[in-house]
């Protein structure tokens, strides 16, 4: 009676966190097979907004520090991230964009009408040349989009020969006379973006044979061998998946899938910065969706292809909020909270998981864009909560994946912590966890079997509120910090998860 009294008080006191039941977690250490691939941590960048230009791009003869045209900081910030690959030109722009404006001397290049981002005028600055100098300069591996939409098969198989063929030949002689010498390594090669929409509103039955035609004429010059990747579906269009499958097979390497999360609606698509508690369980919820999607998909594919040789290719995903105020609807510049570090924390945790099918994913978008990693603003720049989530979790790069099995609280309806688990080249094991509980703490009781462990330190990723991010004024509102809610005692591990937070632990 007496305990029923005190859990009555507490209630009334508004301390429900100390009410929460134990979490138990079990990790496998020794059972691990699965290599969860760096590319599930990519990025991508259209041309959009402020994304290229004055993301990346601000020309060489900028007072911004730059590298031949491309911000020095950006880059530094971005390989700090370990970023594996970028993804480029789009997106939509990717089906109207014709490579060859983008080449030769810059002044000389014509301009055009970004038509489906802001109708404002692309003048082609940024071009073949650019990217690949930019991914030269991350150390990253470029992976471009060709245009099946409004391009041709010539355009494209040309594209690749004047990139990557050594030889001799029309397209090599004007990479060389453009100023490369030497052709680049382009393995990752897309046919393609969003085919179903954007790219051209086709069917999947038609596009199977636009994908047929173009991908025969897309070859492999010398050891360059391109990992092609086909256009797949939209979401929970399952018909799509099947149709690829069945009429295309072992002719891709990979299959995308693109899948946003959305609080509200198309219409109204809720605001970055200033949402309630029902807005904030909607977009998690909508986030874990991400599970069933891979799941569904995985399936599908895993009947026309057992041995898992064509990859699943998450290359757009991401919150996807209303602009901010007094922005050009069509840049999609949103703010980045909170809640958007603890929506990517779930996705790399859901990715992790399919790692087994899923071979890479590229956020929605790097810079000034959607659920954006770094904002610029002139000279200025700053991260963004959803750079610390990626910070975080560049440790389960290459890493195996360690089976584990949770059970813990909930959140409403839904589990309040997710895990992923990972032992690196060097013997180290990593945990990534998330309280999704915006109100209450949790602690989680851990087993490590077939690992002795002797020393666990960690970091932490939170903030007072969801709603708080980085401003110009202050770039530093959300960071990580050094993690001691982590304690080792006769070989368990118990960690103290304060609410609404990442951590990370590393265990030796």
């Amino acid at each position: 009676m007496k305990a029923r009294l005190l859990i009555s008080a507490i209630a009334l006191l508004g301390i429900t966190s100390a009410v929460n039941a134990q979490n138990s977690l079990i990790i496998n250490t020794e059972q691990g097979k699965k290599t969860i691939n760096r590319h599930i941590y990519g990025h991508f960048s259209e041309h959009l907004g402020r994304c290229i230009y004055g993301g990346y791009w601000v020309g060489e003869n900028s007072s911004i520090p730059n590298t031949r045209g491309i911000r020095n900081d950006v880059v530094k910030a971005l390989k700090d991230l370990k970023i594996p690959n970028l993804r480029w030109p789009g997106g939509c722009f990717a089906d109207e964009y014709h490579w060859m404006d983008g080449i030769g001397p810059r002044d000389k290049r014509p301009k055009m009408v970004n038509t489906h981002w802001g109708g404002v005028t692309e003048d082609n600055s940024f071009g073949t040349h650019e990217f690949l100098d930019l991914c030269e300069q991350l150390d990253c591996e470029p992976y471009i989009c060709g245009n099946v939409g409004s391009g041709s098969v010539e355009e494209m198989s040309k594209w690749v020969e004047y990139i990557t063929f050594d030889g001799e030949s029309p397209m090599a002689n004007l990479r060389r006379q453009n100023g490369s010498e030497k052709p680049w390594k382009v393995r990752y090669w897309g046919v393609g973006n969003e085919s179903w929409g954007c790219g051209g509103n086709m069917t999947p039955d038609f596009y199977s044979d636009q994908y047929r035609r173009y991908a025969t004429f897309c070859r492999n010059y010398g050891d360059n061998h391109l990992y092609r990747i086909a256009c797949g579906a939209n979401g929970g269009d399952y018909n799509w998946t099947e149709t690829l499958m069945k009429n295309v097979g072992n002719r891709m390497n990979g299959l995308s899938l693109h899948y946003y999360t959305v609080p509200k609606n198309w219409g109204d698509k809720g605001s970055a910065t200033q949402f309630s508690d029902d807005e904030y369980y909607t977009t998690i919820e909508k986030t874990l969706y991400m599970d069933e999607l891979l799941s569904r998909h995985s399936t599908i594919m895993d009947r026309y292809d057992p041995q898992k040789r064509t990859g699943l290719i998450m290359d757009e995903w991401g919150t996807w909020y209303n602009v901010e105020p007094n922005t050009n609807p069509g840049f999609l510049y949103q703010q980045n909270t909170l809640r958007d570090a603890i929506v990517a924390a779930l996705n790399f945790n859901i990715f992790n998981a399919h790692c087994d099918r899923v071979k890479m994913a590229n956020i929605a978008q790097t810079v000034n864009v959607l659920q954006a990693v770094i904002l610029t603003e002139n000279e200025k720049m700053l991260l963004t909560p959803t750079y610390w989530a990626f910070y975080l979790y560049k440790v389960h790069q290459d890493a195996t994946l360690l089976p584990l099995s949770l059970t813990c609280d909930k959140y409403r309806r839904l589990d309040a912590v997710s895990a992923s688990a990972s032992k690196d080249a060097s013997g180290k094991i990593h945990i990534t966890l998330v309280n999704i509980d915006p109100n209450n703490a949790q602690t989680i009781d851990t087993q490590l079997y077939g690992f002795t462990a002797k020393k666990v330190s960690g970091k932490i990723l939170t903030s007072a509120k969801l709603t708080d991010y980085n401003s110009f004024d202050k770039p530093s509102t959300v960071g990580i910090k050094d993690f001691t809610g982590a304690k080792l005692a006769n070989g368990k591990l118990t960690v103290n998860m304060p609410s609404k937070s990442v951590v990370l632990l590393e265990i030796e």
